[in-house]
């Protein structure tokens, strides 16, 4: 683990979105991935902020991914990327673009593990899962490969389950409580994930790890079972109109 172990991070914003069309109103699609920050201190319960929605819940929220923590230090790097005049450049002046709950600077996926405690306000938080970015993110940035790109350079934030309910707000301590799993930073989880694939060593010690959400350790073992890669073109490519923006 880097330096960043060691230090105070505090919350520089909560942020909460509503239910609304996304993208062209032609694909009849809705998302709640546009967040906004929360005026004051927001409920935090077992899934999820007061007044957080999700417009799927079969893949999005629950007690596995009942917040979701983005580093606002990766839109330096994604400004940089990308040439000036790309319509969703936009998106990236202020945090909320990529449907986060938490804004922070200088805690990254390099600098936290999976199984993680932390306090953030009066609620203590576990960390569970790195996000898997899904084909919304193309939409909300009006950029078909998008959800791809997010994946690639493994900048997804991740989530937390909530071990005990309360309130958090903007300028709040992120104070870390327990380390269970110290070998296994989210950086790693996303490596084994989408680069080391067929890393058998690793995938064996993914599919023990307590506090990794079932959905990841069910991965690691029917990736053993198989001996193959499970696709990712629906999560990340999604339905045809969706994958057709800006072609």
């Amino acid at each position: 683990m880097s330096a960043a172990d060691h230090r105070i991070f505090t919350v520089d914003a909560v942020l909460a979105g509503k239910v609304a069309p996304l993208g062209d109103e032609a694909l009849n699609k809705t998302s709640a991935i546009a967040k906004t920050p929360a005026d004051g201190r927001v409920w935090l319960g077992e899934t999820g902020l007061e007044g957080d929605q999700q417009a799927e819940l079969k893949v999005h929220g629950g007690p596995e991914k009942a917040l979701h923590h983005y580093p606002f230090d990766h839109y330096a790097a994604w400004r940089r990327e990308w040439q000036a005049g790309v319509s969703g450049l936009a998106r990236l002046d202020q945090a909320g673009a990529f449907g986060e709950n938490i804004s922070t600077s200088g805690l990254t996926e390099t600098d936290v593990c999976v199984g993680d405690v932390y306090r953030i306000g009066s609620a203590i938080v576990q960390v569970s899962q790195p996000r898997q970015p899904c084909w919304k993110l193309n939409l909300r940035f009006a950029r078909a490969d998008m959800s791809r790109a997010v994946q690639n350079s493994r900048r997804t934030g991740w989530y937390y389950r909530v071990l005990e309910a309360g309130e958090i707000g903007a300028g709040d301590t992120i104070e870390r409580l327990a380390r269970p799993h110290g070998q296994w930073s989210v950086e790693r989880l996303l490596r084994v994930l989408y680069l080391d694939r067929d890393d058998r060593q690793a995938l064996e010690s993914m599919t023990q790890l307590d506090t990794l959400s079932p959905s990841w350790r069910k991965t690691a073992t029917k990736r053993l079972e198989s001996g193959e890669i499970e696709s990712w073109s629906k999560r990340l490519d999604g339905p045809a109109s969706a994958s057709q923006i800006g072609a």
